[in-house]
C-alpha cells in the first residue's frame, strides 16, 4: 500500500513539474519576454541581431530559415563553435518566437 501511495505521489509531482515547465515556456515566449530572449544573441550577433564582429546578421532573416538553422545546430547537421550548445538551451517555441522577432528587425 505504501509503495502504491508513493507511486501516486510521484506521478502527481511529475505532472506538476511538467505543468510548471509548460507555463514557464509559454511565459518566456510572451511578446514582452521575446526581446529578452533575443538579447542573449546580442553578444555575438549584435543588438537586435544587426550583426557584429564579422558574425552573421540575424536581422531581417526569414523566420523559417532561422528555425531551420537552429534545428541544424541542435542536431549537429550544421557545425559550429558554440551554437550547437546554445541552440539546445531553447525550446522550439522559444526559437520560433526569437526567429519571428529577428525577422522583423531592420538590417
Amino acid at each position: 500500500m505504501k509503495k502504491k501511495m508513493m507511486t501516486g505521489v510521484a506521478a502527481i509531482v511529475c505532472a506538476l513539474m511538467a505543468t510548471v515547465g509548460q507555463n514557464a515556456a509559454a511565459q518566456s515566449t510572451a511578446p514582452q519576454n521575446v526581446k529578452y530572449l533575443a538579447a542573449n544573441c546580442a553578444n555575438c550577433h549584435g543588438t537586435n541581431g544587426a550583426g557584429s564582429q564579422g558574425l552573421p546578421s540575424l536581422a531581417g532573416l526569414k523566420k523559417e530559415y532561422i528555425i531551420e538553422q537552429m534545428n541544424n545546430f541542435k542536431s549537429g547537421a550544421r557545425e559550429a563553435t558554440l551554437m550547437h550548445q546554445i541552440s539546445k538551451g531553447y525550446t522550439d517555441e522559444q526559437v520560433a518566437a526569437m526567429a519571428a522577432f529577428f525577422e522583423q528587425q531592420k538590417k
